[in-house]
C-alpha cells in the first residue's frame, strides 16, 4: 500500500523504444473495491494518463511447502469447497474458483552448463498471476517438493509451467514447457508431464512430476465465459514467421474449401446440376435423377413453409448432440524470425547515401510490418473458423454442453416469444449498459464465449504427450550420432 510508480513508453516500427512520460499514484489514498476513475499528468512531457484503478483483497496466492498443503486439511478444504457452492453462486462474481499445484519433481533435464548439469527452477503461470520455486543446483533431475495456490478468475485460463536454468546474471535458458488447461485438470492426481519445446509443438527433453487440485463454482464460471476475457500483461510479441504464415494460409484455404463445398452443393440443387452428394448417394441406386430432384424440391418447399425461427438454434443444438455422439479431431503446427542492416562512410556523397539508405530500411521495416499484419490477420480468420467448428466436435464439452445450453435455451425463447420482443429487449439492454456502469467494457458476449474455445494450433499445443510416446529431438540425433 505504497506509491505506484508509472512509465509510458513508446515503441515503432523499427522497434525502437522511448519513455514518454511518467506519474505516481499513492495507493493507500484509494478506497477498497471500488473503481477509481484517475487524470494523472505525465511528469517529462505533455498530456495526461487515464485510468481506472481498482483495489481488490487478493485471497488465494500462496507458496508452501509439501507438509503444509491447504487442501489437504479437511476442515480448510470444508471451508473453500463451501465458498465455492452453489448457493454462493451469486456472491463475487470474479471469484471463480481456487486451484492448488504441486510442484514434485522434474527427471531427465537437459543439461545447460558446460558441467554437464543445470540449475533448474520452476515459474508458474495462470493469467497474471506468476510464481516460481527455488533453484536448485547442480542436479538434472530436481525435486522442488512445494504447493502453489491460485485463485482461479476465469475457468478457461491455461496453468503454464516452465522450467528454466539460473544463469547469474544473465537472462536463464529456456529448459522446457507445459500447457495445461483447467477444465482438462485431473483433481489429486500426480500426472507426468512431457515437456515441449517453446511453441509447445513438439517434445523436449525431460518430464515434470506435478499433482493439480481444482475447487471452482459452474455457475460463475459459465456466466464469466461471456465477459471479456483478460489481457495478459507480459505477453510475447508474435514474430513474422514463414513457417506459421504459411500455416495460416492453409488453415484459411481449408476454411474457405470447406465454406465454397458447401455453396456449390448448394447453388447444385437449385439449379438441378447434380443430385445430392453424401448422405442421399446411396438412394440413386434405387432412384432415377428425376425422382431425387423432385424429392429436393419438395423437401425445400415444405422447409420454407413450416420454417420458424426458433428452428435455427434447434438446429445447431441438434449438430452439437450428433457431434457428441460421433466426435472428431484436427492438427496443426510451428515459429521463426528476420531484420537488421549497416553504416556507410564517405565524404562527397555521404548524405545522400544516408537518406537513401534509410528510405531502404523504412521499405524493409514497412514490407515487415505489412506482411506480419497479414500473418496475424490470417491466424485470426483460422482461428474464427476453426473454434466455431470445435464449439460443435465437443473439443472442450463444457463450452460445447453450455453452448447446447443456450441453444436449447434460445429455441424455446424464440418459439414462445416475438422477435421483435427480443430484439427490443436487447437494444434497451445495450443503449442504458453506459448508464448503468459508465465504466463498463463494451463487448460481443458470442465472441467473448468463441475466444475460450481453442483453436486447432491450440489444441496440438495443450495436448499432453505421454511419456515415450515420441521422441525428443534431442534423442533423435543422439540416436543417429
Amino acid at each position: 500500500m505504497g506509491i505506484l510508480d508509472i512509465e509510458v513508453w513508446g515503441k515503432d516500427s523499427k522497434k525502437h523504444e522511448e519513455r514518454l512520460g511518467t506519474c505516481k499514484v499513492d495507493i493507500s489514498a484509494l478506497p477498497l473495491k471500488q473503481a477509481n476513475c484517475l487524470e494523472l499528468p505525465l511528469e517529462s512531457c505533455l498530456g495526461t494518463l487515464l485510468m481506472l484503478v481498482t483495489l481488490t483483497p487478493c485471497a488465494g496466492v500462496s507458496v508452501s511447502d509439501l507438509c503444509v498443503c491447504p487442501l489437504a486439511d479437511p476442515s480448510e478444504r470444508k471451508q473453500i469447497a463451501q465458498r465455492f457452492s452453489l448457493r454462493n453462486s451469486l456472491k463475487n462474481m470474479k471469484d471463480v474458483g481456487i486451484l492448488q499445484v504441486k510442484v514434485l519433481k522434474a527427471v531427465d533435464l537437459l543439461a545447460a552448463d558446460f558441467s554437464g548439469k543445470s540449475d533448474p527452477f520452476c515459474l508458474l503461470e495462470l493469467g497474471n498471476d506468476r510464481l516460481q520455486t527455488h533453484t536448485i543446483y547442480k542436479n538434472l533431475n530436481p525435486e522442488w517438493n512445494k504447493v502453489f495456490t491460485f485463485p482461479v478468475k476465469d475457468i478457461h485460463d491455461v496453468l503454464e509451467v516452465t522450467v528454466f536454468d539460473e544463469d547469474g546474471d544473465k537472462p536463464p535458458d529456456f529448459l522446457g514447457k507445459v500447457a495445461i488447461p483447467l477444465l482438462s485438470i485431473r483433481d489429486g492426481q500426480t500426472n507426468c508431464y512431457v515437456l515441449k519445446n517453446k511453441d509447445l509443438e513438439q517434445a523436449f527433453k525431460g518430464v515434470i512430476y506435478l499433482e493439480m487440485d481444482l475447487i471452482y463454482n459452474p455457475i460463475k464460471a459459465s456466466i464469466r465465459t461471456f465477459t471479456p476475457r483478460e489481457k495478459r500483461f507480459v505477453e510475447d510479441s508474435r514474430k513474422l514467421s514463414k513457417k506459421i504464415l504459411s500455416r495460416d494460409v492453409d488453415r484459411v484455404k481449408r476454411l474457405t474449401m470447406t465454406v465454397w463445398n458447401t455453396v456449390q452443393f448448394l447453388t447444385s440443387c437449385f439449379r438441378w446440376e447434380s443430385t445430392l452428394r453424401s448422405t442421399v448417394a446411396f438412394v440413386q441406386k434405387w432412384l432415377s435423377l428425376e425422382t431425387v430432384e423432385v424429392l429436393t424440391f419438395l423437401v425445400f418447399l415444405v422447409t420454407v413453409w413450416n420454417f420458424e425461427l426458433y428452428m435455427i438454434p434447434l438446429a445447431l443444438s441438434l449438430l452439437c448432440v450428433y457431434n457428441f455422439i460421433r466426435p472428431t479431431m484436427g492438427k496443426v503446427g510451428s515459429i521463426q524470425d528476420s531484420q537488421e542492416s549497416t553504416d556507410v562512410d564517405e565524404e562527397k556523397y555521404e548524405d545522400d547515401k544516408e537518406s537513401e539508405k534509410k528510405g531502404l530500411i523504412e521499405r524493409i521495416y514497412m514490407v515487415q510490418d505489412i506482411v506480419s499484419t497479414v500473418q496475424n490477420i490470417l491466424e485470426e480468420i483460422a482461428s474464427f473458423g476453426e473454434r466455431i467448428k470445435n464449439t460443435f466436435n465437443w473439443t472442450v464439452p463444457f463450452l460445447s454442453f453450455l453452448a447446447c445450453l443456450i441453444l436449447a435455451v434460445a429455441t424455446i425463447t424464440l418459439y414462445f416469444i416475438p422477435l421483435r420482443y427480443i430484439i427490443l429487449i436487447w437494444g434497451i439492454n445495450k443503449f442504458t449498459k453506459k448508464f448503468r456502469n459508465p465504466y463498463a467494457i463494451d463487448n460481443n458476449e458470442l465472441l467473448d464465449f468463441l475466444s475460450r474455445v481453442p483453436s486447432d494450433v491450440q489444441k496440438v499445443q495443450y495436448a499432453e504427450l505421454k511419456p515415450g510416446s515420441s521422441q525428443s529431438p534431442l534423442r533423435k540425433k543422439r540416436s543417429t550420432l
